[in-house]
């Protein structure tokens, strides 16, 4: 999402259908269901679907992991709307016959904030990675899931829990086979926020609409808080020029820790070999491919496919505005996406 609105994200409730199954070369295969689940991280009850066939042994399946804060399984939220970018990659999966599990974390949809519900400035990164873990764990304990060939697909800021799953090696974690990294977090979080700060600062100073020194008082508070974040753990309530809408008291834990992950540093600890699929396009400003070089560069160890798209926007459609106005609008998937996975999914 656009950074001025990806911290205030809130969940949408989802539902889960039947689906049929296909035939191919005249044998019939076992139909696709859809099944609400529920599996617990540190106390608290995630709800997801797990999409498999009906019957069948064992096979490749892969884990799903929606962009940052309060967006669902489906990737839905409510101020971009009912996106379904997450669901179309599941039912993309299944056409080339991969189980998937998406859920539901911390503050979305049938999940909710459980525990934290009167402690919600409590919930940081470190929650939603104990939450992927929990999600990867239970993927990997279904019969029908082949230990061999478990992935991971995750978008924007859930890259970075993605990378965190394949570089756990504490007892029990399931062996990552290989890695989706669509339009991945690029840096550490606030450093990204800074620089979007300073290119909407500059912009309104070439716009006229606001003066140099508006501009230079403005990134000098805004520096300054992220100081304040990054030695203190906290910020002032009421930040200049809007800026609270994007740091404040009520979100400065779980920005504070993400901002701690350094995606590059992540990157360069993955498994030598592992298949890493990594997009990133010319229209979202949130992972263009200029800025995403050095975690490419971390990431030389691995089976790395770098796939630049062109005029795709950050929720994986073809719209060359990114506007996040377009984000609901009903559309499939990239067809150079499509393209890229076709690959992809064979390794």
């Amino acid at each position: 999402m656009r950074w001025r609105h990806r911290l205030a994200l809130t969940a949408l409730a989802v539902t889960t259908a039947l689906v049929s199954g296909c035939s191919s070369g005249g044998v019939t295969k076992q139909p696709w269901v859809e099944d609400e689940v529920t599996f617990t991280a540190d106390g608290l009850t995630l709800h997801g679907t797990y999409r498999h066939r009906q019957a069948g042994p064992a096979g490749p399946a892969a884990l799903l992991i929606s962009e940052s804060g309060h967006t669902d399984r489906n990737g839905d939220n409510n101020v971009a709307g009912p996106i379904g970018n997450m669901r179309q990659i599941a039912e993309y999966l299944s056409e080339h016959d991969l189980a998937t599990l998406r859920y539901d974390k911390v503050g979305t949809g049938a999940t909710g904030l459980g525990p934290y519900a009167d402690r919600p400035a409590d919930v940081g990164s470190a929650v939603y990675t104990t939450g992927a873990k929990a999600a990867i764990r239970f993927l990997a304990g279904k019969n029908q899931t082949d230990a061999n060939r478990i992935s991971v697909y995750a978008l924007g800021e859930g890259t970075m829990h993605a990378m965190a799953l394949a570089d756990d090696d504490s007892a029990g974690a399931p062996r990552i086979h290989s890695l989706g990294l669509l339009q991945p977090l690029p840096g550490r979080y606030l450093d990204l926020i800074t620089g979007r700060v300073e290119s909407d600062v500059d912009a309104a100073v070439r716009s006229g609409s606001s003066t140099q020194r508006q501009a230079d008082d403005v990134i000098a508070a805004w520096r300054e808080a992220v100081a304040e974040a990054r030695t203190s753990g906290t910020v002032a309530a009421n930040l200049p020029d809007g800026l609270s809408a994007i740091l404040n008291p009520g979100n400065v834990k779980a920005v504070v820790e993400a901002d701690a992950i350094d995606p590059v540093a992540l990157a360069g600890r993955l498994r030598a070999g592992t298949p890493v699929l990594v997009t990133c396009s010319d229209s979202d400003a949130q992972a263009d491919c200029r800025g995403i070089k050095p975690l490419v560069a971390s990431l030389a160890r691995t089976a790395l496919t770098l796939v630049e798209l062109k005029g795709v926007n950050h929720v994986l459609r073809d719209d060359p505005s990114d506007n996040v106005a377009n984000y609901a609008k009903k559309a499939p998937l990239s067809p150079q996406l499509v393209s890229a996975l076709d690959q992809f999914v064979t390794k």
